[in-house]
């Protein structure tokens, strides 16, 4: 038929990505980098077939679990600040659902991620077939309906024709930066192998531009007006500084209008650590400098954050008596948080028309001596913690002290969950906008390792080291033999502390008895829990892996992890109590108000007044 071309759903699919590019740094790319797959029933005859037809236009990569590989295209995602991404595909059941972990963290996170899984029969013709969750009312209803409060973008093939409609809204939710978010596309394996008569000119290569959304000229002079008339005025970096290359117009608007400027998590490397107007980390995990300025400051400015709970300190770190807050972002969901006043548009358009109105500085420069002074007192702090002592066990900060003199330049950190993340936000000292790779939004314990991957595929000149604890590693590990097959080399430092050590101290610092978090006190029979071997695990996988039995060690294990010729491994026993005491904010974990234990009797007053 002229101008048609006969293909089965799962070919069009397929073909229809391959066809999509973005540019970057002036030259086109394909949008998506390739489809992480794990076949089963549900979709090897199908999308199987169409990916091994398509093997030059469209990359595969197998895993060893689907979490895994989701968490792997989100941190791809990340590490390119959202200009690529990648896909993923399943069979239908446990395939899929052992995705929807990872599809909450790519939401939570504002982050691209194309979901395929496969679905049962559309024709039910087979039902039940294996693996099929019966609903008893809903016969619609299958264990893909998970995915819906995850996703941004959810939509079940039924007839190989939608296609023409949802594929073109898929890719404009992945490529919007205020919708941005996992997008899922169900495909019952039937209709995966069906054909149809799809048109030509929906193939055609299609090259997607950047959306930098200005912001309205009344609300532009509205914010012109307050930070004109600021003299304590603090910016706030989120993530969406990064993910609008807005860095370098950030440093140029704080350095010559004054502002010291406080990270998130998301937002780390905004500015380099050296920058002069880079005050640290902020909020729960923050430091005593950011937090100070934060809980002194006239206007705080918002830009590409969420302002959640850890950045805010459960809302009262911020909004201060005297204290106007300015929110700038693309998300409107975003902007009228806090009661703040919004300046809604692309971070770096924002700032190059906000500097263009504002032509000198108006920052009292006692502010900005505060600002120094209290730099330079957390530099005495960073000192302190990471300095190493003769105490049984290291600390988390004097590995991290560690790592850090051995990966000065050109590497990137990788974490998500525990104790890790607290004190890299507050002691990593990140020199670009790609050394902190940190997941705290959903804070998903075992995406560290296949992170780590991700952040590999999109930044394969750099050295990626995952910091992980051993809670974590457990959960999640398969990855390393994925990283091995794929020759994506990755430093893994394991801080072995027995347990789940940073929830454990959550739970004695609010009154409790520690309870069900160490290995040691866990079990009933204590001489039934295992002395795991992490380094015999790691090299099971294929990994390179040595112990070091003290910290003194640590610098020549992580030389020679990093001369390995493939993923290795280094792992060290680390103190399960004492962790950087200094900075932070208070944040609010609800303590028991009734209680016999005395201690919880005072931890509830404490958080009562706090509250209060």
């Amino acid at each position: 038929m002229k101008g048609k071309i006969r293909l089965t759903t799962a070919q069009a699919l397929i073909r229809y990505l391959a066809a999509q590019y973005t540019e970057i740094d002036g030259a086109p790319q394909q949008l998506l980098r390739g489809i992480f797959a794990i076949f089963g029933h549900g979709n090897v005859a199908g999308i199987g077939e169409a990916l091994e037809d398509m093997q030059a236009e469209m990359p595969v990569y197998r895993a060893h679990n689907e979490q895994a590989m989701a968490h792997a295209a989100i941190a791809y995602a990340k590490a390119s600040k959202r200009r690529r991404l990648m896909a993923c595909t399943t069979s239908v059941g446990p395939g899929a659902t052992n995705m929807v972990t990872a599809a909450a963290v790519a939401h939570v996170n504002r982050l691209p991620l194309l979901l395929l899984p496969g679905d049962t029969f559309a024709s039910r013709l087979p039902d039940p077939v294996l693996q099929q969750l019966e609903d008893f009312s809903d016969p619609t209803i299958t264990a893909n309906d998970c995915f819906k409060p995850v996703s941004r973008y959810w939509d079940r093939i039924t007839r190989p024709e939608q296609l023409l409609q949802s594929l073109p809204h898929a890719i404009r939710v992945l490529l919007d930066p205020a919708e941005c978010g996992p997008v899922t596309l169900a495909l019952p394996q039937d209709v995966q192998a069906e054909s149809y008569d799809f048109p030509e000119y929906f193939f055609a290569r299609r090259e997607h531009s950047r959306d930098r959304a200005g912001p309205d000229l009344r609300a532009l002079a509205a914010a012109e007006m307050l930070i004109a008339k600021s003299r304590r005025p603090l910016i706030i970096a989120g993530g969406g500084v990064l993910y609008s290359d807005a860095a370098d117009t950030l440093a140029e608007f704080a350095t010559r209008l004054d502002i010291p400027v406080a990270e998130t998590q998301a937002g780390k490397g905004a500015l380099s650590w050296q920058h002069v107007r880079n005050v640290g980390a902020l909020g729960v995990t923050g430091t005593n400098a950011a937090n100070e300025l934060a809980a002194n400051a006239d206007l705080i400015i918002a830009i590409g954050t969420r302002l959640q709970d850890f950045t805010t300190g459960s809302g009262l770190l911020i909004r201060k008596p005297g204290c106007e807050l300015l929110s700038i972002n693309v998300a409107r969901h975003d902007l009228g948080k806090r009661n703040a006043i919004a300046l809604r548009g692309d971070a770096n358009r924002c700032l190059e028309e906000l500097g263009a109105r504002l032509t000198e500085s108006h920052t009292d420069p006692a502010w900005l001596r505060r600002a120094a002074s209290l730099k330079s007192k957390w530099a005495e702090v960073y000192d302190a913690a990471i300095t190493i002592t003769q105490t049984d066990l290291p600390t988390d900060a004097q590995v991290l002290g560690v790592i850090a003199e051995q990966f000065p330049d050109n590497a990137t950190i990788v974490c998500a969950a525990g104790g890790l993340p607290g004190e890299l936000h507050k002691l990593w000292r990140a020199a670009d906008s790609n050394s902190y790779h940190v997941e705290y939004g959903y804070s998903c314990m075992g995406y560290e390792i296949a992170g780590g991957m991700g952040a590999k595929l999109a930044t394969p000149e750099r050295d990626i080291v995952v910091t992980v604890g051993d809670g974590s590693y457990l959960m999640l590990n398969s990855e390393i033999a994925s990283s091995i097959a794929l020759d994506l080399k990755l430093i893994i430092v394991v801080f072995d502390n027995r347990g789940f050590a940073c929830i454990n101290r959550l739970q004695t610092s609010l009154g409790g008895k520690a309870y069900n978090n160490m290995l040691d006190t866990s079990y009933a029979n204590s001489k039934t829990v295992p002395r795991i071997d992490f380094v015999a695990h790691a090299a099971s996988l294929g990994a390179v892996a040595q112990k070091v039995p003290n910290i003194s060690g640590l610098g020549a294990a992580l030389a020679r992890a990093k001369a390995a010729p493939r993923t290795a491994v280094v792992v060290i026993d680390t103190h399960p109590v004492l962790s950087t005491e200094q900075g932070g904010t208070w944040w609010d974990v609800p303590v028991a108000a009734v209680s016999d234990n005395a201690d919880v009797k005072s931890a509830y007053r404490d958080y009562r007044d706090k509250r209060n």
